[in-house]
């Protein structure tokens, strides 16, 4: 009997533990760098950056990696750790030069 409610108790904080671990970001506002320390974060990268926004609780960068590659950069808000560095594919769509019909 004591064995199964250790396997009841178990599986009952599992799936809790499991939805707080993609909730990297969640840290009150007051804890938060500023936006100027994140673009700070940026430029030392070497990151040009297109747009910094709020996502799921996380700092996002919109920008070009040093070698004009598209990415985008989650940050935690507090420490400004890179969560994750995702790079776009330039390819998947039309330039907007050439959506207008700007081609000459």
């Amino acid at each position: 009997m004591k064995k199964i409610l250790t396997i009841l108790g178990f599986l009952a904080v599992f799936p809790a533990g499991v939805a707080l671990a993609g909730d990297d970001c969640f840290v009150p506002m007051a804890d938060w760098q500023p936006r100027d320390a994140v673009a700070r974060l940026a430029e030392e990268n070497g990151w040009a950056v297109r747009r910094i926004k709020i996502d799921g609780g996380c700092y996002e960068i919109d920008g070009r990696d040093a070698e004009g590659r598209r990415i985008e950069v989650t940050v935690h808000p507090a420490t400004l750790q890179v969560i994750e560095l995702e790079y776009k594919d330039d390819h998947a769509r039309p330039r907007r030069d050439r959506e207008r019909g700007d081609d000459d």
